[in-house]
């Protein structure tokens, strides 16, 4: 299962996060998981939140420019390793990840792992091949 992903479009500027932030809260959207990239002029903010429409609604009425992507969280056990075994199971697969980042948001003990990966699918079917839980809203 795949769980929707926010990516929002930010000039590299004092100020532009905590708007996206701001917006956010006014409009009641808890943030579970966030990352963002960024180069000289611009960033790309990306988001997994509670209430994906509202989220969106609110941050294109405050003016940004947002898209919505399916990417996979992965949910694995905080320790030492557990990253690198996932990461292992998509090499042998020659599965490519375009990213990810982490939230420690989800069960005692364990954490969720956000992958974007270039096939999808079967990435997907590697994951649960091997036994490890998908989630599919947090």
């Amino acid at each position: 299962m795949q769980i929707k992903q926010i990516s929002v479009f930010l000039e590299n500027s004092s100020g532009r996060l905590g708007e996206v932030t701001k917006v956010l809260a006014e409009a009641a959207i808890n943030i579970r998981a966030i990352s963002i990239a960024d180069t000289a002029d611009f960033g790309i903010l990306r988001l997994i939140v509670d209430k994906n429409d509202d989220a969106i609604t609110a941050l294109t009425k405050a003016g940004f420019t947002t898209r919505l992507s399916d990417v996979v969280a992965v949910e694995v056990v905080d320790s030492p390793g557990s990253l690198a075994k996932v990461m292992e199971l998509f090499q042998n697969s020659k599965v490519n990840i375009e990213y990810l980042y982490a939230s420690l948001e989800g069960k005692t003990g364990k954490a969720v792992i956000i992958f974007k990966l270039e096939n999808l699918e079967q990435g997907l079917k590697i994951v649960t091949d091997n036994g490890l839980s998908v989630v599919e809203k947090f």
